[in-house]
C-alpha cells in the first residue's frame, strides 16, 4: 500500500543530490510504499497513492538519529544534579551509584524502564538510536544490559569500560573486560566503546580494549575528550573509527586529527548543560572541515535528557551552528556516525522516518525552544505518533 503525504509547507531531506544542506522542497510531498520512501518532490507533481494525508502546511523533517545514549539503568540522580547545581563539580564519580542499582534491578524493571524512554523519545522525533551498556560491569550485568537494549534497537554498544570498579584493579579489570566480559556481551552488541578520560581509562587500555573488539568483530567506538585535554580524540582518528565523542577539549593537533581522518565528531551539548562545563566549540570544528554529529547522551547522571530538539537548541545558541547545520547533524551525521546510510534522509529507497512540526519551518525548533513541536511521527512508513 502507498501513502501520498501532501500539503507540506517545507521539508527538509538532506538529499546530497538537492540544493543546499538540507535539500529544501517547499510544496511539497512524500510517497511513501511500505517501510521506504518511494518518491520526493513538489505537491503538485506527487503521483497517485491508495492513501493521502493532508500536513496541513507543516514542515516535515527526517527523524532524528540518536547516536549516544545510556537508557538501560535502574535508580535516580536528580541529588548530584542537584549539588551540581549549587557549585559542586562534576566527576563522573556517580557511574558507580548507578551500577549498584542496575545490578539490582530485575530485568523486567530494566526492560520497562527502556520501553518508557525509547517511547518518550519516539514521541519527540528520534527514530533510530544507539543504546549503550555501562551500569552493569560484571560478566552477568553487563550482557543483560545489551540483551535488553537490543529489544529495542540493533545499534546496541557494548561500554563494559566504563569506570573500574571499587573492587579490582585496571588492570585486572581491562583483562576481564577484553575477555570473559566480551565474550557474553559479544551476541548483543555491535559496537564496542570505552571511556577514555581522566580517572577511567588511558590511551593504553583504550587502544587494548578496542582491538579485542575489532578480533571478534566489533565496531570501535570513543567516549573522549569530555573532562581535559588527552590523547582519547587522537587515538579515534588513528584508528579510523566512524565517530568519537563528546571532543569537549581539543587541541590544535585534535581538530586536523578529526580533518584528516574523517571521524566524526559527535558533539552532546546537553552534557554540558548539565554540567556546566564548556560546550565544544562546534563552529570551529564546522569550519576547520570537521564532520560533527548531534547526540543526546541520555543518562541519569550527566545528562538526563532525551530530546534532541533540546540539542539543536543548544547547538544553536551555546555552539553557534547555523539551524540548518543543527538540523543535518542530528539526522543525516548522526546517522553516518553509526555507519548507516538509510535513516536520516529523506529520498527515494530511504527510510520512511520523518516527523511533522506543529510549525512552518525547521528553524522552529531552535526557535522555539522547550515547545513541543512535533505533531507526529512516522517510523518504519506509519505513523507511530498521532498527527
Amino acid at each position: 500500500m502507498s501513502t501520498v503525504i501532501t500539503n507540506i509547507g517545507e521539508l527538509a531531506t538532506n538529499d546530497p543530490d538537492r540544493d543546499g544542506l538540507l535539500g529544501l522542497v517547499t510544496d511539497a510531498a512524500v510517497v511513501v510504499e511500505g517501510s521506504r520512501i518511494a518518491w520526493v518532490g513538489p505537491a503538485a507533481e506527487a503521483p497517485d497513492a491508495d492513501v493521502r494525508v493532508d500536513a496541513g502546511g507543516r514542515a516535515v523533517v527526517p527523524g532524528f538519529v540518536d547516536s549516544h545514549s545510556h537508557l538501560v539503568f535502574a535508580g535516580d540522580r536528580s541529588a548530584e544534579f542537584e549539588a551540581r547545581m549549587t557549585g559542586q563539580p562534576y566527576t563522573a564519580g556517580g557511574i558507580r551509584t548507578t551500577v549498584a542499582k542496575t545490578r539490582a534491578a530485575t530485568d523486567e524493571q530494566l526492560t520497562s524502564h527502556v520501553a518508557r524512554l525509547v517511547a518518550e523519545m519516539r514521541a519527540q522525533g528520534t527514530t533510530s538510536l544507539e543504546i549503550k551498556s555501562g551500569y552493569g560491569l560484571s560478566v552477568h550485568d553487563e550482557a543483560r544490559s545489551l540483551a535488553v537494549a537490543r529489544q529495542f534497537t540493533d545499534e546496541t554498544t557494548f561500554l563494559g569500560a566504563h569506570v573500574v570498579p571499587a573492587d579490582t584493579t585496571p588492570e585486572d579489570y581491562v583483562d576481564l573486560v577484553t575477555g570473559p566480559m566480551l565474550a557474553a556481551a559479544a551476541p548483543h552488541a555491535r559496537w564496542i566503546d570505552v571511556f577514555c578520560e581522566d580517572g577511567a581509562f588511558d590511551v593504553d587500555q583504550a587502544r587494548t580494549i578496542l582491538a579485542a573488539g575489532s578480533d571478534i568483530g566489533l565496531r570501535g567506538r570513543l567516549h573522549a575528550n569530555q573532562l581535559t585535554y588527552g590523547g582519547g580524540v587522537r587515538l579515534a582518528c588513528e584508528l579510523g573509527l566512524v565517530a568519537v565523542d563528546h571532543c569537549t577539549f581539543l587541541s590544535a593537533l585534535d581538530v586536523e586529527s578529526l580533518r584528516d581522518s574523517g571521524t566524526i565528531a559527535t558533539l552532546l551539548p546537553g552534557v554540558e548543560f548539565s554540567t556546566r562545563q564548556p560546550y565544544p566549540d562546534a563552529r570551529g570544528l564546522l569550519d576547520a572541515g570537521v564532520r560533527v554529529a548531534l547526540a543526546s547522551d541520555c543518562n541519569p547522571g550527566s545528562c538526563f535528557t532525551s530530546s534532541m530538539a533540546l540539542c539543536i537548541a543548544l547547538a544553536v545558541r551555546e555552539m553557534r551552528m547555523s539551524p540548518a547545520e543543527a538540523l543535518h547533524a542530528a539526522t543525516a551525521m548522526g546517522a553516518a556516525a553509526l555507519d548507516r546510510d538509510d535513516v536520516g534522509v529523506l529520498a527515494p529507497g530511504k527510510a520512511a522516518d520523518l516527523v511533522l512540526l506543529d510549525a512552518p519551518s525547521y528553524v522552529h525548533l531552535a526557535y522555539r525552544p522547550g515547545v513541543p513541536l512535533v505533531a507526529g511521527v512516522w517510523q518504519h512508513g506509519r505513523p507511530v505518533v498521532p498527527g
